[in-house]
């Protein structure tokens, strides 16, 4: 789902409404860039094992870019090598903070769900 929001915001016209409701916000488009991108290399890192994750966190770099090439076909939209560091820069940070989040995440499950058997 958050791959979707990201593909999908990533693409739309800048015109559109999604887009311009977003820019009323005021914040700099490459926190915006970081901040998605964190979150989609957090969300794995939670539950994915270590050799699995050396392949979805650079494969997010590469959907950063290839988005960013795409933009080049979205009117009103730029391409923007800056984005694309941005996107990288989230996705370094997200994968070692959920993996730091892990045990935290499991436990939490753990006393929710109650012991196994």
């Amino acid at each position: 789902m958050a791959i979707a929001v990201v593909v999908t915001g990533s693409l739309l016209p800048g015109g559109s409404e999604p887009i311009q409701m977003l820019a009323l916000l005021g914040v700099n488009d490459k926190v915006e860039h970081t901040l998605a991108y964190f979150s989609l290399a957090f969300l794995p890192a939670l539950y994915e094992g270590r050799p699995r994750l050396a392949y979805i966190a650079p494969a997010l770099v590469a959907l950063g870019v290839l988005l960013e090439f795409g933009q080049l076909f979205s009117p009103g939209r730029d391409f923007e090598i800056g984005d694309m560091l941005a996107d990288a820069v989230g996705v370094a940070a997200g994968v070692p903070m959920g993996l730091w989040a892990r045990p935290l995440v499991s436990a939490r499950l753990v006393r929710a769900e109650g012991p196994p058997g």
